[in-house]
């Protein structure tokens, strides 16, 4: 992916106010071939930025703005475009519903990062210099016709500090891209992931796994993620089949010290926590420590929370906001909860989040995920 564009492409850019300026730029007097207006939102360790892009005189049926960053900015999530990062270059893409930008239209969209620095200012559209930033003209143009706007969708709420915050609306459909990858480490089968339009939590998409029975079938979408200290995860799950008795799993996360990987999932038709390494259990198996847990509703979205805290050795674990007794490790023996847990030292250090389905019999579900998200603190449902 290029870090720099260069180039002139003759355009007229309109000014605000209604009028039209003729920029001189070199002896055909050339304008720049796009503005870019660069709002951004900055607090400690992240940001979201706001961009409106207003084409110059070439009508475009698709576009591509890019630009290079000079701090240490990380875009993590996006919406009203497929945003990609590569070292410090970023390039914006166009959705199937606005790739349309007429002469003189503008498009709006926004992203999310971490890290800090300058504002961009070497836009380029679709490999064309953009020249230098400016405020975003009107949509009056020279033409008879009236550009289209497309107006911004907010970022996911609860996100403002979260390194992580994803509702897919970024996504134009198929199997998830950009941060996302699709796979299991194990063995693949006849699992599914994809992008979902008809089922959304928020928005108007979210990612559907068909899961299949039997181990070889695991199917999940996964994004790297850092959690040595305290980390705080959060996601919307949807599925249509009620927690079955034998193991499965939907949420999975690479725990670095143990090689292998926590997981969360269900058991004996509650929710539940499950140690690779050494298959302990959170509850407890028993019919007491299952009755301290929870099932996971169906046909409808529920807001499913958890806290790892590496350090410490600890985790809870919330269910549409309420703490789930049973799936709570805080150093404190709790008879049918962590005698399990706690039968040797853990200190976990995640690398992964995966959300899908992973079955160790015949269990089969459909699932939909959206709003995910990670940080540091509470992100909340």
């Amino acid at each position: 992916m290029p870090s720099r564009f260069a180039g002139a492409l003759a355009a007229l850019c309109l000014a605000a106010a209604g009028t039209t300026a003729v920029l001189a730029a070199g002896p055909a007097a050339a304008a720049p071939a796009c503005s870019v207006a660069y709002r951004v939102n900055q607090w400690q360790g992240g940001y979201t930025a706001d961009l409106t892009l207003t084409n110059g005189a070439t009508a475009l049926s698709s576009w591509t703005l890019g630009w290079t960053y000079s701090g240490s900015q990380a875009v993590t999530s996006a919406w009203n475009a497929t945003v990609r990062q590569s070292g410090t270059a970023v390039t914006a893409q166009s959705l199937p519903y606005n790739a349309t930008l007429p002469a003189g239209g503008s498009v709006s969209f926004g992203l999310q990062g971490t890290g800090s620095g300058p504002d961009p200012t070497d836009f380029a559209l679709n490999g064309v210099s953009c020249g230098d930033s400016a405020p975003p003209p009107t949509t009056t143009t020279t033409t008879p016709t009236t550009p289209t706007t497309t107006t911004s969708t907010p970022p996911p709420q609860g996100c403002d500090s979260a390194a992580l915050c994803d509702d897919f609306e970024q996504q134009a459909g198929g199997t998830p891209g950009g941060r996302w990858t699709v796979g299991a480490a194990n063995c693949q089968g006849t699992g599914t992931v994809t992008v979902d339009g008809s089922v959304a939590h928020s928005g108007s998409r979210s990612v559907k796994v068909t899961g299949q029975g039997g181990y070889c079938n695991h199917a999940f979408l996964g994004t790297p993620v850092t959690g040595s200290g305290v980390l705080y995860g959060r996601f919307w799950v949807r599925h249509t089949t009620a927690l079955p008795t034998g193991h499965v799993t939907f949420l999975a996360m690479r725990d670095s010290t143990d090689g292998r990987d926590l997981r969360a999932g269900g058991q004996n038709r509650a929710l539940q926590w499950n140690r690779e390494s050494d298959d302990a259990t959170l509850p407890a198996q028993s019919p007491a420590g299952v009755a301290q847990s929870v099932p996971l509703p169906t046909g409808t979205w529920s807001c499913f929370e958890f806290r790892l805290d590496g350090a410490a050795g600890q985790l809870r674990t919330w269910l549409g906001g309420t703490e789930v007794a049973g799936l709570v490790v805080d150093g404190v023996p709790t008879a049918d909860v962590d005698q399990q847990w706690l039968a040797r030292a853990w200190h976990p250090a995640v690398t992964d989040l995966r959300l899908g389905w992973e079955s160790y019999a015949g269990d089969a579900d459909t699932l939909w995920f959206d709003d995910v998200a990670v940080g540091s603190s509470r992100i909340g449902c």
